[in-house]
């Protein structure tokens, strides 16, 4: 059995603390590492004060974690929302950045309120409605803005004001004007970020490109060249951690653009939660699974507290998350150490976060942007079939050439348009068939009738994970039709997780086509729909 005897599960609360405090300190230690860094980056990408991105991780680590129905992740700002808090800050600022930020400290307070709401209405499995091509290329298309974006800081130049395709028409113009002595900080923090992983150091990159940057921000005398010519290359925060907590603005609450930004933070925040919250569960080596719903309720309480004290919002970040993991950590206490060495560093040590350079943390989102973007995630896509890269790359286009919502909204459409240009049925469409009878005494069997998508699976779903552990489940598709690749990869986790519980599954039924050579990818079951 893969999964651990429960007597060897970790404890949970305080006699976790007791018990598990010492490699739970030493994880959090190594996550604030990274996370102090891509905490700023984010901040200032966001249009947002640096402070920002910090006051949400102390809020995520100090609270969240105590609350929170995950074992492992780490909560705080992500870049996955940047291009959400930006556009924010732009549209409801009109041009006055400062009001911009407190109408979206607002937006952020009514967003984590609907995921409260969310949470204790039990709609934690919501995520399960988004294809997996859609966010991916959602994720991707966020990736491409960050680059495009973070390009011009890391090189030291501001941009001419416009849409996203003038500012990415503008990185030529960006290299032919670039300050040297910045670039080559944010070139130098590329380099470490992209080679690091060869060396197998067990100091993390961030903490490096950090700590290169500062060297050179002294050594080009940074601090000066502010003062001398009015721009400030460098972080600044203040010597007062409270003097950072800025209080929101409801003024705009009836606007169309306010609830604009609500909607996007909460829906955006929400599945970047609930995907990263699942996938980190599949790395816990005790195969623990969280409460869903008990997390995004915590997760709208984070985000109430720090949109109310000057914070961006927070999400269950893959990134740290999976370093928690990699590092030892064996409960959420982690998540609190690194939440508590964040406050302790910018309550003592705020001039050491003010000498750190911007383009440091330019080229450590323009990094973040590459992964997200990569060639490989368009490989990887791919491999699944055509269909899922023709969906990936609308909801790309979409994204950039709109908005997130719509963009997202077109790559589901397109979904949808794919499984009835198959031959689904348009009432099968929403509605599953299935019924799960005994067969004989611990073994049960599932028949499914029709097809099972992405947009009406919610309910297999349910059914599946409320049966009793250590039976026999034999799945019947032989009457079944269309199998996408969004179920064939919950089958996929379902049945790895029952088996490691001591069950046992079996399936009937063999594929007449499949899209792709790829073991998940979506399959015809019959001729024709039933």
């Amino acid at each position: 059995m893969n999964k651990p005897y429960l007597s060897n599960l970790p404890k949970t609360g305080v006699p976790g603390l007791i018990e598990h405090w010492r490699t739970d300190l030493l994880s959090g230690f190594l996550v604030f590492l990274i996370a102090l860094p891509l905490c700023l980056g984010v901040s200032l990408a966001s249009g947002f004060p640096p402070s920002a991105g910090i006051i949400t991780a102390i809020v995520g680590g100090l609270l969240v974690s105590r609350i929170s129905g995950s074992h492992l992740t780490i909560n705080g700002p992500a870049a996955g929302l940047i291009v959400v808090i930006f556009d924010a800050v732009q549209k409801l600022g009109e041009g006055d950045a400062l009001a911009g930020y407190r109408y979206t400290l607002a937006a952020i307070v009514v967003a984590g309120i609907l995921q409260f709401l969310m949470g204790k209405f039990r709609l934690g499995q919501l995520n399960a409605f988004f294809p997996a091509s859609v966010v991916h290329g959602m994720l991707a298309a966020i990736g491409l803005i960050i680059i495009a974006t973070q390009s011009h800081v890391m090189l030291g130049v501001t941009p001419e004001p416009g849409s996203l395709f003038s500012t990415i028409l503008q990185i030529p113009h960006s290299l032919f004007s670039m300050k040297p002595e910045i670039a080559l900080i944010g070139f130098l923090g590329l380099l470490i970020l992209i080679s690091w992983p060869l060396i197998k150091s067990k100091i993390p990159s961030p903490v490096i490109v950090v700590l290169t940057g500062m060297l050179f921000a002294w050594h080009f005398n940074l601090d000066q060249d502010a003062v001398e010519n009015g721009t400030s290359y460098l972080v600044s925060i203040s010597d007062n951690f409270t003097a950072d907590f800025y209080v929101p603005d409801f003024s705009k609450l009836f606007s169309v653009a306010f609830w604009e930004a609500v909607i996007t933070i909460s829906l955006i925040g929400s599945i970047e939660t609930l995907l990263s919250t699942t996938a980190v569960d599949k790395l816990d080596p005790y195969k623990r699974s969280s409460d869903l719903d008990r997390d995004l309720t915590a997760v709208g309480i984070g985000n109430i507290v720090a949109g109310a004290i000057g914070g961006l919002p927070m999400i269950a970040e893959i990134v740290r998350s999976s370093e928690n993991v990699s590092h030892g950590a064996k409960t959420g206490w982690s998540n609190f150490f690194h939440g508590l060495l964040l406050l302790l560093v910018v309550v003592l040590f705020p001039h050491l976060i003010n000498n750190i350079p911007m383009a440091s943390l330019a080229a450590l989102l323009v990094y973040t942007g590459y992964r997200l973007a990569s060639p490989a995630t368009f490989a990887s896509v791919l491999n699944v079939g055509k269909d899922q890269l023709l969906i990936f790359v609308v909801t790309i286009i979409g994204v950039l050439a709109t908005d997130l919502l719509l963009g997202v909204a077109l790559g589901i459409v397109l979904k949808l348009m794919i499984n009835l240009f198959r031959g689904v049925w348009l009432r099968n469409l929403f509605k599953i068939y299935f019924t799960i009878e005994e067969q004989y005494q611990n073994t049960l069997i599932f028949r499914l009738q029709g097809s099972a998508l992405f947009s009406n699976y919610l309910q297999l779903k349910k059914a599946l994970l409320e049966l009793e552990s250590g039976q026999t489940i034999i799945f019947d598709f032989t009457e079944g039709y269309l199998i996408d690749h969004t179920v064939m990869d919950f089958l996929h986790d379902f049945i790895r997780n029952y088996k490691a519980q001591g069950g046992h599954c079996k399936i009937v039924g063999k594929a007449l086509e499949t899209f792709s050579d790829h073991e998940l990818s979506a399959r015809l079951m019959t001729e024709d729909d039933r």
